[in-house]
């Protein structure tokens, strides 16, 4: 079992961990190390037990915070993702109905009608007129 030194509060400490978790070892340290010079620059000398127990509460602290943080995200998750089953077990809406004004065929076939009086009108009424010149001053 490999012994490391970390060091607290400018004390060393010999602690011993499983293989390959050295460096989680020192990290941790480091964040212990980091609360205790809080304390030191705050407080002064202290004994160890103190400064240790000290900040060991202090880290317990920030992360019961973030536990609580952690809860209240998981909750709103929760809640997100029931809102999202209920949205997507709903029925589809029906789709809308748009109503587009159609004349009656009776109504085309007079104005068809009306159209063709109209143009055999023009016809006839060319037919009687005199044909103009191209080249004929205009009257006006």
């Amino acid at each position: 079992m490999p012994e490391v030194t970390v060091t607290v509060g400018g004390r060393p400490f010999e602690v011993a961990c499983q293989p390959g978790e050295e460096l989680f070892l020192r990290a941790a340290a480091k964040a212990l190390d980091t609360e205790a010079r809080v304390l030191l620059d705050q407080i002064g000398r202290m004994p160890e037990s103190r400064m240790l127990l000290m900040a060991g509460l202090m880290i317990a602290d920030r992360v019961a915070g973030m536990e609580d943080q952690a809860r209240a995200q998981t909750t709103r998750l929760a809640q997100v993702e029931a809102e999202l089953a209920e949205l997507k077990a709903r029925p589809a809406p029906a789709p809308e109905r748009v109503e587009v004004p159609v004349l009656p065929r009776s109504v085309t076939d007079s104005l068809a009608e009306m159209a063709a009086r109209a143009e055999a009108l023009a016809t006839a009424l060319a037919e009687r007129l005199p044909p103009v010149a191209a080249d004929a001053p205009a009257e006006g």
